[in-house]
């Protein structure tokens, strides 16, 4: 679904390289980083409408869950993106990604305690 959404809007409309997509799927996470360095808990959910006033756009900011014309902002939210544009590309590139978790949930199973010795 998330690949067929970004088709209808015409995010590929114009090839895109593999290069780009994963750029983007980055840029996802740097806004997760972003929104954390400003503060917001990584649970923290709030929402905003960008309107016209006397013909100078403004932001609104709500608490709570709003109608869908309201954009929801926050950690979860770029976590979602990220998520989002994972499950595009694999549905560009045919990849089967329930399998490809599957597979490696697995593999990562048989592997030691803290492998790789890396401290993060």
């Amino acid at each position: 679904m998330a690949h067929q959404n970004a088709v209808s809007k015409g995010w590929w409309d114009e090839e895109r390289s593999f290069a780009e997509i994963i750029a983007l799927i980055h840029s996802e996470a740097s806004e997760a980083l972003e929104d954390y360095r400003n503060g917001h808990n990584p649970s923290e959910v709030w929402y905003e409408l960008k309107v016209t006033q006397d013909e100078e756009p403004f932001q609104m900011t709500c608490e709570g869950t709003p109608d869908p014309t309201w954009k929801p902002c926050g950690i979860p939210s770029e976590l979602a993106d990220i998520v989002i544009r994972v499950f595009d590309a694999c549905g560009r590139y045919g990849i089967d990604l329930e399998k490809a978790i599957t597979e490696k949930m697995a593999y990562n199973a048989t592997r030691p305690q803290r492998h790789g010795g890396k401290v993060i």
